[in-house]
């Protein structure tokens, strides 16, 4: 008897075990989705492994014979060995369930989900033999779809609808269906690769020559990285592997696609979350069918199905965007590195502001480190720092004197200008001038932000909207204001102090539709705009000869935050938008506005002095011990019931603290989020690993617990807000 092992599609932690299926009716093999009865309810599972079973108790559950698999759905194996470890592997890292982590690796048309989608499919005609009775034209059509192969319905159809139909009739051909596929790209003329300086064939040759596996690529802003990228690219495609770039975020990949696409015209597939399901779809089979030897795309793309991994890069490896923020919560550095060592290939990690961890790795030598110290124009751009405690108050106080001046400067020499404010929206609360009331989302413990483009006011976490409320409901006056500003505001000021300069604003609010993105940024590459805001999106990786002026406003606001690498995170989006400025042959000037003008992050990312930085805030980590000094691990109980939350919070805290091997923090009430009630525990220790097994053995018990919050498991987490 066939006995198959399956995963069944249940992300609760007490089902994460593999369940037994008689296999004897069906192909059903390790990797495939199959659909099976449990408890009464057909549902999707993945089989695990399929083995021949001759003793008799072996297939028994609960003394009944086992259930049949009742359907196979693929043909072929979706994950590929290599990838069926990775997610047991993963499951076990990131402490998640191991469905969960199959459920990571697939586009939404292959998820091992009971409401599976269907996955487009196309008619096509397929030749089958010849006739000694057709004509010279019918033959001459039967000849063209012989030497063509199987071919789309209607480009068959075009070669003539009577013969085609004939042909069929005779049986020559039969019509088939198929998934449809991605569109291959045309042979295009590729672009010749720019010749490499000094430093950068310096950086090539470390990274060639270094017998470390993971490179840390430490280059200021402009000094020509993704050149070094794109060589290493080709000399490992020549070798016959394949090679995967990774971007943190939508808005850099269609530059990176169109640099890695005109060197390699037709080996590019791209795979990011602005594509839809089916493209998605196709560019995964792209890969699994070896017709695609580069992958470009963000985080979910460190998944796809390669078989010959020569090469991952990791652009702008700080990037937070890298991590994921549900279950499970995974890091994409750890599984490129995790899959490197498995295909024996080299991982680089490139940024000009790495993150603490990766940079102190690197300086104890577990990462090679090679750097590129200079720009490729060899001028980085001129900082000034503003103090906007010292404008007037009578001003709007969102854009100072001087970079008002700077911009009427740049837009007379026809040059263009970024203006980056972290925050969307017009003003990011509502308060009564009488009694001081700020609304607030009523599903979180948040104040919502006025959007003037919709007239509405939003939640920035559960996404809700409602009507602008005009009188408060606290005093019943109708003083409410908007004070503060975000991007809309922001764009409406440009705008009015600016009558003939043409604006793009570029956040999560303008960029919500299909392909946005690129039309955004192509707009401003064709210079169709002369100024473009935004938000942290256009903060990194873009290229523009023509912007010589970058203004970032409340460029501290970022410390304000109660999170740890709140300090860093600021000082990375200074540097890195500050480098958006000057990366041509026309010098560059950056205005960073700042209330807290003398906070060493503002002050060495106006210098653009990362080491400076690096040792200093490496200090109050070592104070504080936090990471990279330690490992954190986070858990958050969350439910709709109110006390529910602490109570699990409270029980798992006693039962951890019975050893004194880690530090256990909490629990801490926060905020509620799309109602749901919240409280967290967090573990700090140096060895990650212990940690690990005594959570382990705790959550076994806590599973049992009828009356439980859910709970969710953060191993290194980068924001503890």
């Amino acid at each position: 008897m066939r006995v198959a092992k399956v995963w069944i599609e249940h992300p609760v932690l007490q089902l994460d075990q593999v369940y037994s299926y008689d296999a004897l009716q069906l192909p059903a093999e390790k990797g495939k989705r199959v659909i099976v009865d449990f408890n009464g309810r057909q549902i999707v599972g993945f089989v695990d492994e399929v083995a021949e079973v001759e003793d008799p108790a072996k297939t028994l559950a609960k003394g009944r014979p086992l259930k049949p698999i009742l359907a196979v759905l693929d043909e072929n194996a979706l994950i590929t060995p290599e990838l069926f470890d990775l997610a047991k592997w993963m499951a076990k890292d990131t402490l998640s369930p191991v469905i969960s982590c199959f459920q990571a690796m697939l586009p939404s048309k292959l998820k091992p989900k009971s409401s599976n989608q269907k996955i487009k499919m196309e008619q096509i005609a397929v030749y089958v033999a010849d006739h000694p009775h057709l004509t010279p034209r019918q033959k001459e059509v039967l000849d063209w779809l012989k030497q063509q192969g199987p071919t789309g319905l209607s480009l068959w159809r075009k070669q003539s609808p009577a013969i085609t139909r004939t042909l069929e009739k005779l049986g020559c051909v039969r019509l088939d269906s198929r998934t449809v596929k991605a569109s291959v790209p045309q042979a295009a003329q590729a672009e010749a690769f720019l010749p490499l300086n000094a430093d950068q064939q310096r950086v090539v040759h470390e990274i060639e020559t270094s017998s470390k596996a993971v490179m840390l690529l430490h280059g200021v802003t402009g000094s020509g990285k993704t050149e070094v990228y794109l060589h290493l690219a080709r000399q490992v495609l020549n070798q016959g592997k394949q090679v995967l770039i990774l971007v943190p975020e939508i808005s850099l990949t269609p530059q990176m696609v169109a640099r890695v696409k005109g060197r390699f015209p037709t080996e590019v597939a791209i795979y990011h979350s602005a594509l839809n399901n089916q493209q998605k779809y196709e560019q995964y089979c792209r890969v699994f069918e070896k017709q695609a030897s580069i992958v470009v795309g963000t985080r979910s793309a460190v998944f796809m199905p390669f078989d010959h991994l020569g090469l991952i890069i990791l652009d702008e490896e700080h990037d937070s965007s890298y991590k994921q923020d549900s279950l499970p919560q995974y890091h994409c550095r750890d599984i490129a590195i995790h899959r490197a060592q498995y295909f024996g290939c080299k991982v680089i990690l490139g940024s000009a502001t790495p993150s603490l961890e990766s940079y102190a790795r690197a300086l104890k030598g577990v990462y090679g480190l090679t750097e590129l110290k200079e720009r490729v124009n060899r001028q980085l751009p001129v900082c000034t720092v503003v103090d906007m405690k010292n404008q007037s108050r009578s001003q709007s106080g969102i854009l100072s004197d001087e970079l008002k001046q700077k911009i009427a400067e740049r837009l007379d020499r026809k040059e263009q200008v970024i203006l980056l404010l972290n925050r969307r929206g017009y003003s990011p609360l509502i308060k009564c001038g009488q009694c001081g009331e700020t609304l607030q989302c009523p599903h979180c413990d948040v104040a919502l932000s006025y959007h003037k483009s919709i007239n509405k006011m939003k939640c920035h976490l559960c996404g809700s909207e409602y009507p602008l409320i005009t009188v408060c409901p606290k005093c019943g006056s109708r003083t409410f204001a908007a004070p503060g500003y975000g991007t809309q505001k922001l764009e409406e000021e440009a705008a009015r102090l600016f009558p003939q300069a043409r604006i793009l604003r570029m956040d999560a609010d303008t960029t919500s539709r299909k392909l946005a993105h690129q039309t955004l940024l192509e707009q401003f590459g064709r210079h169709e705009a002369d100024i473009l805001v935004g938000t942290q999106m256009i903060a990194k990786g873009l290229d523009y000869p023509q912007v010589t002026l970058v203004g970032i406003l409340n460029a501290d606001a970022g410390t304000a935050r109660p999170d740890f690498r709140s300090v860093e995170m600021t000082f990375d989006l200074i540097m890195q938008a500050a480098g958006r400025s000057g990366r041509s042959s026309t010098p560059g000037e950056v205005i960073i506005q700042a209330f807290d003008p003398n906070h060493f992050a503002v002050a060495a990312g106006s210098r653009q002095d990362y080491s400076g930085f690096f040792y200093q805030e490496m200090q109050y980590r070592h104070l504080g011990g936090y990471p990279p000094y330690t490992y954190l691990i986070a858990l958050t109980f969350s439910d709709s019931h109110p006390e529910r939350p602490k109570q699990s919070a409270q029980w798992f805290a006693q039962a951890l603290r019975q050893t004194d091997a880690f530090k256990v923090l909490g629990p801490s009430d926060l905020f509620k989020l799309q109602d749901r009630y919240r409280s967290r525990l967090v573990l700090k220790s140096k060895n990650l690993d212990q940690m690990k097994a005594v959570l382990s053995q705790v959550l076994e018990e806590y599973r049992s617990q009828r009356a439980q919050a859910h709970l969710s498991i953060d191993v290194n987490p980068l924001i503890l807000d």
